[in-house]
């Protein structure tokens, strides 16, 4: 089976049409202010226009309250919403519930006990996405270009349905990183840009060639 892939973080049309032209099947667009990659909800809806039907529209949120959900469910119409703060599994399921979109709840990860807390989410999120865990002092819960030991995700990951890899991936090594985990899905932001926040199509293309083998 090709592995699937999303780029996330995608803020202009360039970005979004070269990640299409390469294969992603999903985009991800960040409606966070603090992320470098945010774009405002007016944007998003834009971009999410310009990739509805070519792949799937991931929209990012961190401990989002309902308000600024249900804009953003109305205005962007996503296929998932991706939940990359604290929310907890009674959150989680709430949202889904409410707004009827399936959710990919991201787990940060450093230690097997981390990983572990996946399976606190399952019934509630439709799929998980792992994530390194941040820095103690980081300002935003993601994309920091860190990788964590994949082999911390080995008595979690067939317990708990779909799940995509994210933290530190790139063109270099995202293949590993496949071998290793058998992720079904990979993530990837900062390991596409040439400086932060601005994607390199070069790098997308390398990226997506390197995770479906290509």
């Amino acid at each position: 089976m090709v592995t699937k892939a999303k780029i996330c973080g995608l803020k202009t049309a360039e970005a979004v049409e070269a990640a299409l032209a390469s294969g992603a099947d999903y985009v991800g667009l960040v409606l966070f202010p603090a992320s470098p990659r945010n774009v405002a909800v007016e944007e998003a809806r834009v971009l999410a226009d310009q990739a509805r039907g070519r792949a799937g529209i991931v929209v990012l949120l961190v401990d989002a309250d309902d308000a600024f959900i249900e804009r953003a469910v109305t205005e962007v119409r996503p296929d998932f919403l991706q939940l990359h703060g604290d929310e907890t599994r009674e959150r989680v399921a709430a949202i889904k519930a409410r707004w009827g979109v399936p959710v990919i709840k991201a787990i940060k990860v450093e230690t097997a006990a981390d990983a572990n807390l996946a399976l606190s989410y399952t019934g509630a999120a439709d799929m998980i996405l792992f994530d390194a865990k941040p820095p103690t002092d980081a300002t935003r819960p993601g994309g920091h270009g860190a990788v964590f030991d994949w082999r911390v995700l080995d008595k979690v990951k067939d317990k708990i349905g779909p799940y995509m890899l994210s933290g530190g991936l790139d063109p270099g090594n995202v293949a590993a990183a496949i071998a290793a985990t058998g992720a079904p899905i990979v993530d990837v932001s900062s390991g596409v840009e040439i400086r932060r926040g601005e994607k390199s199509p070069e790098l997308i293309r390398r990226f997506l060639t390197a995770a479906k083998g290509l």
